[in-house]
């Protein structure tokens, strides 16, 4: 799976993921692309998750045409990101093209 971590997402939280192919959207010089110039960027580039703390982003763009899925964290601090690691990983396991995926605080 190929995960794309939004701008807002602390970098770290990559070291969570092993053995998942996570880039950042800074990595892909994307860092100043922000809502539908990025999700089209990313699933151009072959994308299969955006994650992002951005809690408005479902709201503003329609994933239903999309090839890829949208993983919306509870917040952008890595203290309350490393509890929820487990959730995250689950509905990654799942998570199907055009989804949205709310994780919630632990």
């Amino acid at each position: 799976m190929k995960i794309l971590f939004d701008a807002n997402v602390p970098r770290p939280l990559r070291r969570e993921f092993t053995g998942q192919n996570t880039v950042t959207a800074q990595g892909m010089g994307w860092g100043e692309l922000r809502n539908g110039d990025l999700l089209r960027a990313a699933e151009e580039a072959g994308f299969d998750v955006l994650m992002t703390a951005d809690q408005n982003l479902r709201y503003q763009q329609n994933l239903a045409a999309r090839k890829m899925a949208l993983l919306i964290l509870p917040s952008n601090h890595l203290s309350v990101l490393r509890p929820v690691v487990p959730a995250i990983l689950s509905a990654l396991a799942t998570i199907q093209p055009g989804a949205f995926v709310q994780i919630s605080r632990a």
